[in-house]
């Protein structure tokens, strides 16, 4: 469907990354279409979708890509980390093998996405309950050790699908509104509809002007 250019505020770049096997293109593909895809090959290199959020009384654009989980594609699939400002870190929770790897995937993004990228944690396929080998109480402590946002989540049932790319996108836009994100920042990931959000870039240009006053008069005391 073609959506108006004026129908979003802002656009932002996702990522949904983690280990072959995890369910990263089932959950976009629940996203995207709001059903679970039964066969999945592994994606080669990324594949690509779109979407329009609302997020509060605010639509947000979702450009996102899901990108190889195998080590023989990682140096390709990491020239699509540059500029992304949000992500998903996915791991399955019957394996714990790829649980065990999410630091070097998290060491990647952070090394090569936006220096201010938010990241939630997803610990998929919630619905394998009696095969679980991560506990819940592991993943939990792992975001709060990383600074991340954490979420079990479940492909096949759409549980926390949605809420994952809502929290993500609802923490980017309350560090625009602060001034903590920049917007025109080069490789911040984010593209501003200037239709929509004329004013709102106002008051945010404002935001920054006032936090660099801020600034500079405490260096001065």
């Amino acid at each position: 469907m073609t959506q108006s250019t004026e129908s979003y505020e802002y656009l932002f770049k996702f990522l949904i990354i983690g280990s072959a096997s995890t369910g990263k293109s089932c959950i976009l593909h629940q996203f995207l279409e709001n059903k679970f895809r039964n066969e999945s090959a592994h994606t080669i290199g990324a594949e690509f979708g779109s979407k329009l959020l609302a997020v509060g009384k605010r639509n947000i654009k979702l450009q996102i890509w899901d990108t190889a989980g195998q080590e023989r594609f990682r140096s390709v699939t990491r020239s699509y980390y540059r500029g992304a400002s949000g992500a998903l870190l996915v791991y399955d929770i019957s394996n714990r093998d790829s649980y065990t790897v999410i630091t070097n995937w998290l060491t990647d993004v952070r090394t090569l996405a936006s220096p201010n990228i938010v990241i939630i944690l997803c610990g998929n396929k919630k619905d394998l309950e009696e095969q679980r080998q991560v506990t819940f109480l592991e993943g939990s402590r792992f975001a709060q050790e990383h600074d991340l946002m954490f979420l079990e989540t479940s492909a096949l049932t759409n549980e926390n699908v949605t809420e994952s790319f809502q929290q993500c996108a609802r923490i980017i836009l309350t560090k625009i509104d602060s001034g903590n994100i920049d917007p025109f920042r080069m490789y911040s990931g984010i593209q501003c509809n200037h239709t929509i959000a004329a004013h709102q870039n106002e008051n945010l240009a404002n935001n920054i002007r006032r936090k660099s006053a801020i600034n500079c008069a405490l260096c001065q005391t």
